[in-house]
């Protein structure tokens, strides 16, 4: 199961077929294809990959090129090229954020940049790797130890990895999110206030410490997203973790202060065998009344099992945009009525007009 992330093929997409005067349903088709490519190709590259890499610039550089490519209309040779090409320039690494560098950000941006220019190249005639994903020095040579060549063709044609993932709630990274529910879920439970805690540990999968543990005092308001204790801070003292939240607390709030420091991570055998096909969320707490107390999601919000209404997408939408006023709520709505359009949109300016 997987986050939704679009930000590394729908920009390029989008800009393609504004060049290419593509259908908006050419526009779907691309995106998802360059969806299904990204995700199979991070199950390929395998947890190990993950635990240096950060996946959406290196899968995500795959994904894009294929994305890009489908819209091209890339024959199938060139196609490979196109992925050769995009698969040598993949990179993207977690070291950013123990320093709380904007790298994250370069990753998509590049993801995006590289795989399109890859698909062009491509259909130029420009040549790449034929085997870059197994090959013997591709990538799963140089970025993984545990990669499946099997993930890549799994149920082709029959299994929709787009369908299993997940769309997220919480401003933050997805690793936060099962233990931000599962916190959100026993404090109303038992009607306890942030005061009231003395310790939160949150039961997590390795992959969480992995790319969470390295971030105990967050410098910037991006790298907090990434601090587990600090979203449960935000989590228990303003109920809610959204990018206004971020924007208003996650600094300068003295209880998300006081909180994180009561926060700690632990590995979790149960949690970690499921993951990441499941996203299991389980927190214990102790109360300053000296309780002990215990809450689990076993569907984080967002997930396949319990996910968005229409509504919530809608309305999640909408607040993105208006956040540092990007865009009014009319302004939104208006483009949500013609993105639900979007399979019978004759070009990308019915979709995004000027």
């Amino acid at each position: 199961m997987f986050t939704t992330r679009q930000s590394f093929t729908q920009p390029p997409v989008l800009a393609v077929a504004e060049a290419e005067r593509s259908s908006g349903r050419e526009i779907l088709e691309a995106a998802i294809a360059g969806y299904e490519v990204g995700i199979r190709v991070g199950e390929f590259l395998g947890r190990t990959h993950y635990e240096v890499f950060h996946t959406t610039g290196t899968a995500g550089t795959i994904a894009a090129a294929a994305a890009v490519g489908k819209l091209l209309g890339l024959p199938a040779e060139a196609l490979v090229h196109a992925l050769g090409s995009a698969g040598t320039q993949a990179a993207g690494l977690w070291e950013f954020l123990r320093d709380a560098g904007d790298s994250k950000q370069l990753h998509t941006a590049k993801a995006a940049s590289n795989g399109l220019m890859s698909a062009y190249l491509a259909r130029d005639g420009f040549t790449g790797a034929l085997r870059i994903l197994e090959g013997a020095q591709g990538m799963a040579a140089g970025m993984s130890r545990d990669a499946d060549p099997v993930k890549l063709t799994d149920r082709l044609g029959m299994r929709w990895a787009t369908e299993e993932t997940s769309f997220k709630w919480h401003a933050s990274c997805r690793h936060t999110h099962p233990a931000a529910d599962a916190l959100q879920l026993l404090m109303r439970r038992e009607q306890l206030a942030a005061d009231d805690v003395a310790e939160v540990v949150a039961e997590v999968h390795q992959a969480a410490i992995d790319v969470l543990g390295p971030v105990v005092n967050p410098k910037t308001v991006h790298q907090a997203k990434f601090s587990m204790g600090s979203v449960l801070g935000i989590i228990a003292t303003h109920g809610t973790a959204d990018l206004e939240a971020f924007e208003r607390y996650a600094l300068s709030d003295e209880r998300v202060s006081r909180f994180r420091s009561k926060v700690r991570m632990e590995f979790d055998q149960e949690v970690d065998s499921f993951y990441p096909r499941r996203w299991i969320g389980k927190v214990k707490v102790t109360t300053t009344d000296g309780r002990s107390l215990a809450a689990r999601v076993d569907a984080p919000k967002g997930d396949p099992g319990n996910t968005l209404t229409k509504e919530e997408l809608e309305a999640k939408a909408i607040r993105l945009a208006g956040f540092r006023k990007g865009a009014t709520a009319a302004e939104m709505q208006a483009m949500i009525e013609r993105i639900w359009r979007m399979d019978s949109a004759p070009g990308p300016t019915d979709i995004l007009p000027a």
